[in-house]
């Protein structure tokens, strides 16, 4: 997908919106924080036929295949079909972000000191699963392995370097950063070394072997969305028939930022997001066609000569230029 050209007021990473409701465009004036527009979504997902999906291709032709792969999947898919997930607001302005990255966090080892890594993979549009595992495979291993390495990339590496810094030196630099950002100035190797700057944040906290939280959302840097998962739950449930059965469930719970679109929006979002869950090979193709953010070009207003011969053209005729009738 070819992306828009940069125009003043835009940003290194985002684009800004020129063309929305008004009532979006005072709303960032409103709610000045993210904490200020902060809404909730709760979901108990029926996993059973999820569960057989990873475990046919994982056997087949995904040998890394997990439920957070296909939660990734989903994830961009909603954004390729509805782009307005994927903005951001900074400096009281509301931007379209021009990539898609999505940042979680990952340990080392599962140990109370095991230590902890962020991985930033970005995805295009028109991504399959089969390309989201290879992609968050690639980066776990990278800043796993520049982890244990030592080497000066990546959100590790930088964050070792700046905890060694005195607490006030610190607090400075981060004020510095964070002011630089609302103005989309803030250095790239902090931005791309930062989980903050992120499409969405996810976490699979069933890994951990307990259920969802409601993850706040971070007032450094530009993520509009936190999505946390549980872990996975057998329950009994009676089917249409009225015969009981067991079903698979997971729960998830998203947090997101109410400025960057309005509600009904982001319940048909969740709602799509549902229905690939549920129907996951959906995921294996790439999408039919990529949606553009319709909001970074203000409308054209027709020249006046256009609407001029436009009005001329609709306007009634007058009697010298009605067409003679013939004489009786």
């Amino acid at each position: 997908m070819e992306k828009p050209k940069r125009r003043f007021g835009d940003r290194y990473d985002g684009y800004l919106i020129r063309n929305c409701d008004p009532l979006f465009q005072l709303i960032p004036c409103i709610m000045r924080t993210r904490t200020d527009a902060m809404v909730y979504f709760d979901y108990d997902l029926d996993i059973t036929g999820l569960e057989k999906f990873v475990r046919l291709h994982r056997a087949t032709d995904i040998p890394n295949l997990r439920m957070l792969h296909i939660f990734m999947a989903a994830m961009v898919r909603v954004i390729s079909q509805m782009p307005h997930l994927n903005r951001f607001v900074s400096g009281k302005k509301i931007y379209a972000r021009n990539e898609i990255r999505i940042a979680m966090t990952a340990k080392r080892s599962l140990t109370l000191d095991g230590e902890e890594n962020n991985i930033m993979p970005e995805f295009e549009p028109e991504d399959t699963l089969y390309d989201v595992v290879e992609k968050v495979e690639k980066a776990l291993e990278e800043e796993i392995f520049t982890a244990g390495e030592g080497s000066a990339d990546g959100s590790y590496a930088v964050a070792s370097v700046l905890g060694a810094i005195p607490t006030g030196i610190k607090s400075g630099f981060v004020n510095l950063m964070r002011g630089l950002d609302q103005i989309g100035k803030m250095p790239k190797l902090i931005h791309r070394a930062s989980p903050f700057h992120a499409s969405m944040y996810i976490t699979d906290l069933g890994s951990c072997g307990i259920g969802p939280v409601f993850h706040h959302l971070y007032e450094f840097g530009t993520c509009s969305c936190f999505v946390a998962m549980g872990k996975k739950e057998t329950r009994y449930v009676v089917n249409a028939k009225g015969e009981v059965e067991t079903r698979r469930y997971i729960g998830v719970k998203i947090v997101v930022d109410e400025r960057v679109c309005d509600g009904f929006y982001y319940a048909y979002a969740m709602k799509t997001m549902t229905r690939l869950i549920r129907h996951p090979e959906r995921l294996l193709t790439p999408p039919e066609q990529v949606m553009p953010d319709d909001g970074i070009h203000k409308p054209k207003k027709p020249r006046r000569k256009k609407l001029a011969a436009q009005a001329a053209e609709a306007a009634p005729k007058g009697e010298a230029e009605r067409e003679p009738v013939a004489a009786q």
